[in-house]
This record gives C-alpha cells, structure tokens and sequence, in this order.
C-alpha cells in the first residue's frame, strides 16, 4: 500500500470496510487510545487526537503496528 496522506474516516474504513465510516472511527479512536505505545509515538511527532488527517510519517507508524489494512 501507497505510503501517503489519509483523512482520518479514510484510513478508519480501510481497516474497518464492513462498518459506516462513523462506526470505522469510533473504533478506529478506540484502537488508537488502547494502544499506548502507537499514541505516544504518534504525538511524538506532532499527532494529536483532534487532527482530521495523518500525514505520511504517522501512516507509517500505523501500518507498521497494526500492519497493513487488508492483511
């Protein structure tokens, strides 16, 4: 997968795809504030929960804790 930018409902329903996007965040949120290693990491580099969009350093981090979403 391409290494780039994602809105955060964006990057929720590709690891969520059966739920609604609403749905895709909540538990996408609830993902993220579990795993304390990924959240430290995140706003290490500037990441905060009330910003709308990764950036591709961040997507990085995500796909390299949750792996890849469709694997």
């Amino acid at each position: 997968m391409i290494t780039r930018a994602y809105q955060k409902g964006e990057l929720a329903s590709l690891y969520y795809p059966w739920c609604s996007q609403r749905q895709a965040l909540r538990h996408f949120a609830r993902d993220l504030e579990y795993s304390t290693d990924l959240n430290s990491r995140l706003r290490a580099i500037g990441w905060r929960p009330t910003h709308r969009l990764f950036n591709p350093q961040q997507v990085m981090l995500i796909f390299e804790h949750f792996g890849e979403p469709g694997d």
